[in-house]
């Protein structure tokens, strides 16, 4: 565990290693194979600083990675999925969700170290979003012979494909809102006409 999750830091040291982590999350996201030299470089911080809070290039992205995934975990939060009316809450939580997956693409592709304080936050953000995908089920939204699961797994793969086209075509202020209705829409009605039948 870095010194940074391991004790509260002064507001001024929470700002230097948040300007530190932004900075990293965009000269890796462009180039993944930057330098702490870089990061340190893009932050306006001495490359000392950056060492003071984080001792090893994998120990400041292992902190990126906790981090994002909080913020993960605080959008779902924020649509209040356990009390809202479920279709609200997906809507929110979806636009919530892009939003923190576009703006931290790199840290959220960042694999989970077994074990570590990201796998535990992220467990909980797939547990509330089952959570929530049954309770779309319970009021009808979701078709009764569809099993939630899956259905989550079709809404992850299609956050992913929309964050990769954001991330492609370079649209750093992407409408998440407009995002996350044209993504709820294709997962509860798919690209079919009415008519197709299997």
């Amino acid at each position: 565990m870095s010194e940074v999750a391991a004790r509260p830091l002064r507001a001024d040291a929470e700002r230097t290693v948040r300007t530190i982590m932004e900075a990293a999350e965009r000269t890796l996201g462009r180039n993944p194979a930057a330098t702490m030299e870089d990061i340190a470089a893009a932050a306006g911080v001495a490359r000392t600083t950056v060492h003071r809070r984080f001792a090893t290039r994998e120990a400041l992205i292992a902190a990126m990675a906790t981090w994002a995934t909080q913020q993960l975990a605080d959008a779902v939060d924020a649509a209040r999925p356990e009390s809202s009316p479920p279709l609200v809450a997906l809507y929110q939580a979806t636009a919530n969700v892009l939003q923190v997956k576009i703006s931290w693409g790199f840290s959220m592709n960042s694999a989970f170290a077994q074990g570590s304080e990201s796998e535990r936050i992220h467990a909980g953000v797939v547990e509330r979003c089952d959570q929530l995908f049954r309770r779309t089920q319970e009021i009808g939204i979701l078709r009764a012979d569809v099993d939630p699961v899956w259905a989550r797994r079709v809404y992850y793969a299609l956050i992913h494909e929309v964050c990769q086209d954001v991330s492609n075509t370079g649209t750093a202020d992407a409408d998440t809102d407009a995002l996350a209705t044209q993504l709820i829409d294709t997962l509860l009605h798919g690209v079919g006409t009415p008519a197709t039948q299997l």
